[in-house]
Formats: C-alpha cells, sequence, structure tokens
C-alpha cells in the first residue's frame, strides 16, 4: 500500500493511504536515502510504501519505500553533529513567519533559512505576523525588515491572526498546495492554523514574559488537510538553524541578489570579502545590497553555527542607524 506521511513522532508515522485511511506505522532495519546523514529516515510529507501487520489485536502498518523526493526542507541536527534534520518534504511553498519582538526574529536566522530553503529549491514566502501588536517603532522595524526582502524578490504578507488580517490572502496562496509553517516558537504558528481552520483547534501557549521567548506548543511535525483543498505541515518552534552541507564558494550562490551580481567579479572563486574588483562590495557600497543581509553572509561564511545558536537572540533585530543610513 501507498500513502503520505502526515505525523512523525520519531518511531510511530501516521501514514495517510491513497484511499484516505490513516494507519500507524514504523519501518522495518534502517533506511538509507541516497547518502543524507539523517538523525530521521523518514518526514513529514514524504511518500511511502507500507505492508500492514495483522498479527496482533490492532493493526498496524510497516514502512518498506520512501519515494524520491520532490525536494526536502533540513537544518542541522540540535547535537551539532554533522546530521541534518529533515523537517519536512515534498513542499510547494514554506511560509516562514517573523515577529518584531513577541519574540524577536533576527535577520540572520531569516537569512539562514532562506538559504537553505534556496539550497534545497524550496520557495519561501515571508510572513509578518502579529502585525496587530505593533506600536510606532516596532512598525517601522516590520516595514524595514519586509522592505529588505521585498526588494530581493521574496514575496511578504502581513498578517493577524488574532484579526483575521491577511488571512484570505494567505487561504489563496495555499489552495491545492502543500506547505509549511516554520519560524521561532511562539511566532504564533499554531495560532495562525487555527485562524485559517478553527475546527482544528491546535493548542497554543503565551510568550513567557521573562525572556520574550515562545513556549513549545508543536511537539512534532504533523500534517493537517484543510477544507479549502489546502495541505498544512505544522512544525516545531526552531530557536537556531544551522546551515548544512555547503562550501564556503557556493554559498554566496543562495543569496539571489548576490548570485545576480557574482559573475561580474575579477575572480570565479571570489568570497566577496578582501577580494578586490568585487562585484557584491561594490553594490554594497552603493547601497543596492542591504548590509543586513551581508552580514549574515559573512557569518554563514565563517561557520560561528555553535556561536550562533548560543547567541541567537542576542543579536541585533535590525540594522543600527548608521548602518542604514551608509
Amino acid at each position: 500500500m501507498t500513502g503520505i506521511v502526515y505525523k512523525s513522532t520519531g518511531s510511530w508515522y501516521t501514514v495517510k493511504s491513497n484511499q484516505g485511511d490513516f494507519m500507524e506505522c514504523r519501518i522495518k532495519g534502517k533506511f538509507r536515502i541516497k547518502g543524507i546523514k539523517s538523525t530521521n529516515p523518514i518526514a513529514v510529507g514524504d511518500v511511502v510504501d507500507y505492508d500492514l501487520d495483522e498479527s496482533s489485536d490492532v493493526v498496524t502498518g510497516t514502512i518498506t519505500n520512501i519515494h524520491d523526493r520532490k525536494n526536502y526542507i533540513v537544518r542541522k541536527s540540535v547535537n551539532l553533529s554533522h546530521q541534518m534534520h529533515i523537517i519536512a518534504s515534498n513542499l510547494d511553498y514554506v511560509f516562514l513567519l517573523i515577529t518584531v519582538n513577541n519574540p524577536p526574529t533576527t535577520f540572520n536566522f531569516i537569512d539562514r533559512f532562506l538559504v537553505t530553503a534556496e539550497a534545497y529549491g524550496i520557495e519561501t514566502i515571508l510572513i509578518f505576523n502579529k502585525i496587530d501588536t505593533l506600536d510606532e517603532v516596532t512598525l517601522d522595524e516590520q516595514l524595514y525588515m519586509q522592505h529588505v526582502y521585498q526588494e530581493i524578490g521574496y514575496q511578504c504578507l502581513r498578517v493577524s491572526a488574532k484579526e483575521g488580517k491577511g488571512i484570505e490572502e494567505l487561504k489563496e496562496l495555499m489552495i491545492g498546495k502543500t506547505t509549511m509553517f516554520s519560524g521561532h516558537s511562539g511566532v504564533g504558528k499554531s495560532t495562525l492554523v487555527n485562524a485559517l481552520e478553527p475546527s482544528l483547534d491546535l493548542k497554543t501557549k503565551t510568550i513567557s514574559e521573562q525572556s520574550m521567548q515562545g513556549q513549545h506548543t508543536t511537539t512534532f511535525a504533523e500534517m493537517f488537510d484543510l477544507s479549502f483543498d489546502a495541505k498544512i505541515i505544522d512544525t516545531p518552534g526552531i530557536k537556531g538553524f544551522g546551515i548544512v552541507d555547503m562550501e564556503k564558494e557556493e554559498i554566496s550562490g543562495y543569496f539571489p541578489e548576490f548570485f545576480k551580481l557574482k559573475d561580474q567579479c575579477k575572480f570565479n572563486n571570489c568570497l566577496h570579502k578582501e577580494e578586490p574588483k568585487c562585484a557584491i562590495k561594490q553594490a554594497l557600497e552603493e547601497d543596492k545590497i542591504s548590509w543586513t543581509r551581508y552580514n549574515s553572509y559573512l557569518k554563514i561564511l565563517e561557520g560561528d553555527d555553535e556561536h550562533y545558536r548560543q547567541d541567537i537572540y542576542n543579536d541585533d533585530r535590525i540594522a543600527s542607524d548608521e548602518t542604514r543610513n551608509k
């Protein structure tokens, strides 16, 4: 039998068959998928084959094969090993939820996520959530962040799940698609799913007043069928987002605004740091490239994932006034 993985708890997988039935399945032995060093061989969104096991009172399944993925999105495993964790697969879009200060989402985090999505061929749409909570200062910050990414070419939406703003526009993008919500804990992923489909009634929690960080509500990635012909994958909140499997020379290729200019650099292997006649640095001085993006690029290039994870919430949320006015 063939189906799609709707939920993964690490040892059990909920699979929806092509006939629409749900089955709890396990895997038999170890799956090795084309050299992918992953902490989880099977992810939500995978198409799998499975056999029924009717030897016990409760019928379960055994997954025997994973179909080729059209794409998948990963992050470095929590223990900072060289392995990756596959968050989800076979996606049409990823919606990255961003909040300015409730909790804070940094440029560095956004850019690391976008670089990974670009590398694995997944289109990302940025959702600026909780716009109903913005005051004059934080509204300015949010609009600045939105401007940076719209200039590059990323689609951005402004949403308030609480007040229903932007919900219909978001639904239009989701019709007929398999999409995923991702972002820090507390940015409102489950609340937004509830606004899209109130009958799901996903659990939500408030922001910790002491740390201004979100509290985990989603424990495992899970896919939901929505009433308007859409599938959404709700994922656990991500604190850090380590970059995996990238050579230094290829990183700039996953910054679209860098990629457009890199062939104009004097050296083919230019890293856009101290090299002479670098088109990226020239564009930076001419304010054609955002300093926040360039700073994120340098941090990724330097491979400071461990430091990044330790200090994720201490990063500047936006460029300083001096940087903005360069």
